[in-house]
């Protein structure tokens, strides 16, 4: 299990440099992880993702997503020069190398990446062998999400995804939620770190939530995420809520607003 992420300040060459300039990363020194899911959470340009990137990085992933054997990116190579991987210690108390990372904003060209090899010669199976043995792009996005989870994410490793509800619906996020559980209850070796807004994957029995937000990273209660507090408040009092949003003239749905000019 992944125990500690720390930031060696010796390594750091250009501390107001981007990705340092950014608040929760110039602010970090050490997250001490103490449970095996992980929700990283807060507003997009906070440095989630950012950080999770590194994570992906150092262990050894593309950072377009994949395993430590697969990934459809050069970046593997320079890894060694990215400033954040480069201070990065990821401290373990079981290293098991096994996982994946799941970038959801690249994931149609990991997928289009596996589609291009299998087209080429090779003795080897092809990759689509493991994937349900069909190319992933003949399923849905979503179907093509979850029959990755379901198939790749069943085992011990380190698991990161970076925002999975993008590709999931509110029916799939639970789903995905059962599926967590599962796996932490037959692979005592298993490890989920994810970045998410959704109200529902962050409401993840007993996982240790860290915010971004506020210029440094810390960690928060469910009940005071930002997610949630905006969706509460949005389907408690809907209208409310769009009329503080958008005003008391909410624009006309069927058709255009009158000509008040003529």
């Amino acid at each position: 299990m992944l125990k500690t992420i720390k930031i060696l300040r010796e390594r750091v060459e250009h501390p107001e440099a981007y990705p340092f300039s950014v608040p929760a990363i110039g602010s970090l020194d050490e997250l001490n992880l103490r449970s095996r899911v992980c929700l990283l959470a807060g507003e997009n340009g906070t440095g989630k993702s950012t950080l999770l990137e590194a994570i992906a990085a150092h262990y050894g992933f593309g950072r377009e997503g994949g395993n430590r054997n697969f990934g459809n990116d050069s970046t593997k190579s320079n890894h060694s020069t990215d400033p954040l991987v480069r201070a990065l210690r990821l401290s373990f108390d079981r290293r098991t190398g096994a996982g994946y990372f799941l970038r959801a904003e690249s994931w149609f060209n990991t997928v289009s990446y596996m589609d291009k090899l299998d087209e080429e010669p090779s003795f080897a199976p092809p990759i689509s062998a493991f994937y349900g043995g069909r190319s992933l792009h003949t399923r849905s996005h979503g179907e093509t999400f979850f029959t990755l989870l379901d198939l790749k994410f069943r085992r011990n490793g380190l698991f990161l995804l970076d925002e999975p509800e993008a590709a999931l619906s509110p029916q799939r996020q639970l789903s995905f939620i059962v599926l967590i559980h599962d796996v932490l209850r037959k692979y005592k070796d298993a490890q989920f770190i994810i970045s998410t807004h959704s109200p529902i994957i962050l409401g993840y029995p007993d996982a240790q939530i860290v915010s971004f937000d506020d210029g440094e990273i810390h960690e928060v209660e469910y009940e005071d995420t930002t997610s949630l507090q905006i969706v509460r408040q949005f389907v408690n009092d809907r209208e409310k809520f769009l009329e503080e949003l958008l005003g008391k003239d909410l624009p006309l749905l069927d058709g255009c607003p009158p000509d008040k000019t003529s």
